[in-house]
């Protein structure tokens, strides 16, 4: 059959030809992309003495098909994906384990790697040139090539295991979200939900062939209002533990023995190759080197939350007292109460905000905000292929309008696409024979829906999800590396977050709210008191959020950092971590860890403390910015410079203070945040 998969891209840009493409193509182009790439793999091995440009360079050129047929496929996965797909994963994951093992267990290539590397003091090497030596040279070592024997093949089926194991995590909480559907028959049951998320809840029961009833789901533009906003107690105790009790039911979907099972071969494969723990192996590729100085950060962040957490704590409860006679708040109660505080402590809440966030004039905000800071433009590119009727392409041209960027974007919950926002690339930058070969980047959300009579009208929380996965993208799009495995967001996890954060800061200045917030039926912009009703609300209930982000960041490090082989209850050991940051009392059968996605499906093992430390850096890097004046171009082409252009090619600290002037410094978080004055 002829493989469009296969074949040059005949499409816009080289955009991947999803118009083309069926399930069916995926097996036979992963294989024949594999055959291709031990190809390029085996023409570097034939080279006669190994130089920089014939070895390192060239396995970094290599693979490239392979490259970008994964990349569609597992996007898919993530977005788009139904039972065949996920079958397919199920096949191919394993297929590309061994085709990388292949490569980072094989002795005569790693040889060649090794001689450059000892060579590198004589090689007269730019400073991107020295970074991708290493990480190439470590990157062998870190995946076992000093291993022989026994020991590579144990390694192998280490990583044959846990790539099949994330997978199963991954498709079972997407089928716990999928399975759950809760009908509401009575109105009245409804009261305090707007107007908007109950015709919303109407159309959800009407799709599921329930008229006249109201249907809430585990997709977040579902639960996040009806816990929010819904009065009947026993609706939200209901949702919350549908939510709550994600994979860790004791069923055929429960993860608990599953999570065992990948923390035993992340610590079986990190003692292999010479590591104390998981957490170790990680954390020597990382800004935070050790799982001593992630904790000492988490920690020091924990005292001063602490204390400003238990006084919110203890002014919420008096609040739901006074309006309703609870003496003791349950989890199921949090989010409710908090809406109600906020709108009588700041005459606030979204549903007030909700009318000035249409989805598509935000999306505008965002590419003008990126207009008068970096210059780059937007237009749509109805011509590009698209995976789903939802999803929308651009062309992205740069200031001197020079083509930059394909990118996509994909808003809306459906049944093949899994919970919350990620930015992801269909294609990487690099330069290759003096060719810029330019990026396909997307942003994957679940925003609130459009119904019948209102526009997708966002939350403000929604907002700032929207600008944070921009940042992301920025960092893909605004690429200029010279080599693909340093471009873009390929940088320490823990530096990752930095475009992403500080892009939030935006949607709380004025300048920038006045580009898009204009109310969806009149037109009027947001006034003045409202903005400053969010920048006040901006850190109301900090202590609880920063210490709920806190104990993400202890479960991760405590499940990572030590011999899991002592874990026998997960629900005991998650109890036990969390007890120091949780100021609500643990509801029994509830589990955070069975569908914690980011450290057992995603890349954040060892790395979920690195939202916190990306703070610190955001807070920091901004105050430049308001310094200077928040759309000043001079900071703007500072920060493209050294961080969204610079991609990996240096060290992220040498990066930073080459666009800061200094170290990073917390107290710009800790201010903003309210935990310390100033």
């Amino acid at each position: 059959m002829n493989n469009p998969l296969l074949a040059d891209f005949a499409t816009p840009f080289d955009t991947a030809p999803f118009d083309q493409i069926t399930p069916d193509h995926f097996l036979p182009a992963i294989k024949s992309a594999i055959a291709e790439a031990k190809q390029d793999i085996e023409n570097i091995k034939s080279q006669a003495l190994p130089t920089f440009e014939n070895t390192i360079e060239a396995l970094d050129g290599s693979g490239k098909r392979l490259g970008i047929i994964a990349g569609i496929f597992f996007n898919l996965n993530s977005a788009e994906t139904n039972e065949e797909i996920q079958s397919l994963a199920r096949e191919i994951s394993p297929l590309l384990t061994e085709h990388g093992n292949d490569i980072l267990l094989d002795q005569v290539l790693f040889q060649r790697v090794a001689q450059v590397f000892e060579e590198k003091e004589q090689l007269a090497l730019n400073a991107e040139q020295a970074t991708l030596l290493e990480k190439t040279y470590k990157s062998f070592v870190r995946n076992g090539a000093k291993l022989t024997g026994e020991k590579a093949e144990q390694l192998r089926k280490i990583d044959q295991e846990l790539a099949q194991t994330s997978l199963q995590f991954g498709e079972n909480v997407l089928a716990e979200t999928n399975k759950f559907i809760h009908f509401v028959a009575n109105e009245s049951d409804l009261d305090g939900l707007p107007d908007g998320i109950k015709e919303a809840a109407a159309q959800i029961a009407e799709e599921k062939g329930h008229p006249g009833k109201w249907a809430f789901t585990l997709d977040y533009p579902s639960y996040i209002p009806a816990m929010t906003y819904a009065k009947n107690r026993e609706l939200r105790e209901t949702l919350f533990m549908a939510n709550g009790t994600k994979c860790a039911k004791g069923d055929e979907l429960d993860n608990q023995e599953i999570i065992k099972k990948v923390l035993k071969l992340r610590h079986d494969r990190a003692t292999l190759l010479g590591y104390k723990s998981h957490a170790d192996f990680v954390l020597e590729e990382r800004m935070a080197k050790s799982p001593n100085q992630v904790l000492s950060f988490l920690d020091a962040l924990l005292e001063k939350a602490k204390p400003k957490g238990v006084s919110e704590l203890k002014e919420l409860t008096e609040f739901a007292n006074k309006l309703d006679g609870i003496s003791e708040l349950k989890k199921w109660d949090f989010a409710y109460y908090s809406e109600l505080l906020k709108k009588e402590k700041y005459s606030l809440d979204d549903e007030l905000l909700r009318p000035y966030f249409q989805l598509e004039k935000v999306i505008d905000g965002v590419f003008q905000t990126a207009q008068k800071l970096f210059g780059i433009t937007f237009t749509p590119a109805p011509a590009i292929p698209l995976y789903h009727k939802d999803v929308t392409a651009y062309e992205v041209k740069d200031k001197d309008g020079k083509y930059l960027s394909v990118f996509y974007a994909d808003f809306f919950p459906r049944p093949g696409k899994r919970n919350g926002a990620w930015m992801t690339s269909y294609k990487g930058q690099s330069i290759k024979g003096g060719k810029n070969i330019r990026p396909h980047v997307s942003i994957v959300c679940n925003f609130t829906k459009p119904t019948k009579s209102k526009p997708s009208l966002l939350t403000f929380n929604e907002v700032t999800t929207l600008f944070h996965e921009f940042g992301h993208a920025l960092h893909g799009m605004m690429a200029k590396g010279t080599y693909e495995s340093l471009s873009g967001t390929s940088v320490f996890w823990d530096f990752v977050e930095l475009p992403s954060q500080i892009f939030e800061n935006w949607c709380y200045e004025k300048e920038c709210l006045d580009l898009f917030a204009k109310h969806y039926e009149t037109g009027e912009k947001i006034p003045e008191d409202l903005i400053e009703k969010i920048k006040k609300a901006s850190n109301f209930q900090q202590g609880y959020q920063t210490l709920r982000q806190i104990s993400f960041g202890l479960l991760d490090m405590a499940y990572h950092s030590q011999d899991p082989s002592e874990i026998t209850s997960i629900s005991d050991f998650e109890g036990k971590v969390m007890k120091p940051t949780d100021l609500l009392p643990k509801v029994p059968g509830t589990l955070m860890s069975t569908s914690f996605s980011h450290i057992f499906q995603g890349g954040y093992s060892s790395g979920y403390y690195s939202y916190k430390w990306a703070e610190v850096l955001d807070a920091d890097a901004f105050e430049l910015f308001q310094e200077k004046g928040v759309f000043d171009k001079a900071t703007a082409d500072s920060f493209v410079k050294n961080v969204l252009a610079a991609g990996g090619s240096e060290h992220p600290s040498i990066l930073y203070k080459r666009f800061r002037g200094r170290e990073p410094k917390q107290d710009a978080l800790l201010k903003r945040a309210g935990l310390i004055s100033g």
